[in-house]
């Protein structure tokens, strides 16, 4: 989305439009492991491993934006935790010279599809850092996740 805005339009002063990451790091990092080390024994069958991910954005000013990407995964084996693990990963992002309707879906999709490699591999580096083999997230489809979002608002009868 962002490359096609930028091909298709610049500003009047002839400069493209501009997404830039000026910052990305780490803003929260948990990991729990509550049965071990008897968790980390082999298993016949694989745990369950239930995924949330979340995203949130906030303005610093006019152009900059903090961008957090919340990624909390959880493998239990019948009743037991094997681990828990919560990160916030955040980035700092310019964007210039885009038309306002298209803030949300940079924000919402296109920041956080930059930052999701990032925050996998400490999700991957934690979990084998616990004994466990690494946990590789499946890639995350942030616009199907934008376009939940705003029908779910919408459906509150809030303005999006």
């Amino acid at each position: 989305m962002a490359d096609e805005a930028a091909k298709g339009e610049t500003k009047a002063n002839g400069t493209a439009p501009s997404l830039n990451v000026l910052a990305q790091y780490v803003k929260d990092l948990s990991f729990e492991s509550p049965g071990a080390p008897g968790s980390l024994r082999g298993r016949d069958a694989p745990p369950g491993i239930a995924i949330n991910v979340n995203v949130g954005a906030n303005p610093l000013s006019d152009k900059d934006f903090d961008v957090n990407l919340t990624l909390n995964a959880k493998a239990s084996h019948d009743k037991d935790v094997l681990f828990n693990v919560e990160l916030v990963y955040g980035g700092v992002f310019r964007i210039e010279g885009f038309p306002q309707e298209h803030m949300l879906p940079l924000l919402f999709i296109e920041c956080p599809r930059l930052l999701f490699p990032f925050a996998r591999h400490i999700i991957a580096d934690a979990t084998r850092n616990g004994g466990f083999p690494p946990l590789m997230l499946d890639p995350i489809d942030f616009a199907q996740m934008f376009q939940q979002r705003i029908a779910e608002e919408q459906g509150k009868g809030k303005p999006s």
